[in-house]
C-alpha cells in the first residue's frame, strides 16, 4: 500500500486544499492587523502568533514519516515539502516582525538588543540554518546533493529543538504550549532512533 499511486488530479486537488488552509493563519494575521485587533501590544502578539506557526509547521513537517508508516500511504511524505516551505514562510514573517516593526530596520538598535537577548540569537541561528533547507527542498536539488541531503534535512531536528528553546525563553507564565510542542519533538526523535537502529541492525547484519 506504500506503492499506491494517486491520480495527478486527486493529489493536485488535495495539495491546492492543503495548500490553502496553510495560508489561513496569515490571512487571520493580516486581518487583525487590519481590524486592529491584536491587543494592547500588537508587536508581541505578531511575534508570537508567526513564531507559533512556524513552530508548528515544523512540527507537522516531521510528523510526516511516522504518520506515512502509521496509515501506510506515500500521501504524507508528498505533502512534507509543502509543510517544510511554510514553516520557512512563517518563521521569515516572524523575523521581519522584528527587523521591521520591533527594530524598524535599525543596524544600531539591533547591535544594542542582540547581545542583551540570547533568545534572539539562538532564533536568529535557527533561521539561518533553515535557508538551506528550504533551498534545497526540490526534487532536484535533492538529486544533486546525493548522500548529502539526508544529514543535511536531518538538521531539521536541531532546528525544532531551538525554537522550542527559544520560545520557552520568551514564555513567562504559561508553559503549557512549549511543552506541548517538547513532548510531540521527543515523540519524533524517538521514532527517528528506531529507524536509524533498524537501519544500522540490517547493514550490520548484512555485511
Amino acid at each position: 500500500m506504500l506503492n499506491k499511486t494517486y491520480p495527478k488530479y486527486q493529489l493536485g486537488l488535495l495539495k491546492t486544499i492543503v495548500f490553502s488552509a496553510c495560508l489561513i493563519p496569515f490571512v487571520l494575521i493580516l486581518w487583525d492587523g487590519f481590524n486592529n485587533s491584536l491587543g494592547a501590544e500588537p508587536i508581541q502578539t505578531l511575534h508570537f502568533r508567526t513564531g507559533d506557526w512556524a513552530l508548528r509547521f515544523l512540527l507537522i513537517t516531521l510528523a510526516m514519516s511516522p504518520l506515512q508508516r502509521l496509515i501506510k500511504t506515500p500521501l504524507p511524505i508528498r505533502l512534507r515539502r509543502m509543510f517544510g516551505l511554510y514553516a520557512f514562510f512563517y518563521a521569515s514573517f516572524h523575523l521581519l516582525v522584528w527587523l521591521v516593526l520591533d527594530q524598524s530596520l535599525s543596524i544600531d538598535n539591533m547591535l544594542q538588543d542582540v547581545p542583551e537577548s540570547p533568545y534572539i540569537i539562538l532564533g536568529l541561528f535557527a533561521y539561518i540554518m533553515l535557508i538551506p533547507l528550504a533551498i534545497t527542498s526540490t526534487a532536484g536539488m535533492m538529486r544533486r546533493l546525493g548522500k548529502l541531503w539526508v544529514p543535511l534535512h536531518g538538521t531539521i531536528y536541531l532546528i525544532a529543538t531551538m525554537g522550542i528553546v527559544h520560545f520557552f525563553w520568551l514564555t513567562k507564565l504559561d508553559y503549557t504550549e512549549p511543552l506541548i510542542y517538547t513532548a510531540l519533538l521527543l515523540i519524533f526523535l524517538m521514532f527517528r532512533w528506531q529507524i536509524l537502529k533498524r537501519l544500522l541492525f540490517f547493514n550490520k547484519w548484512k555485511a
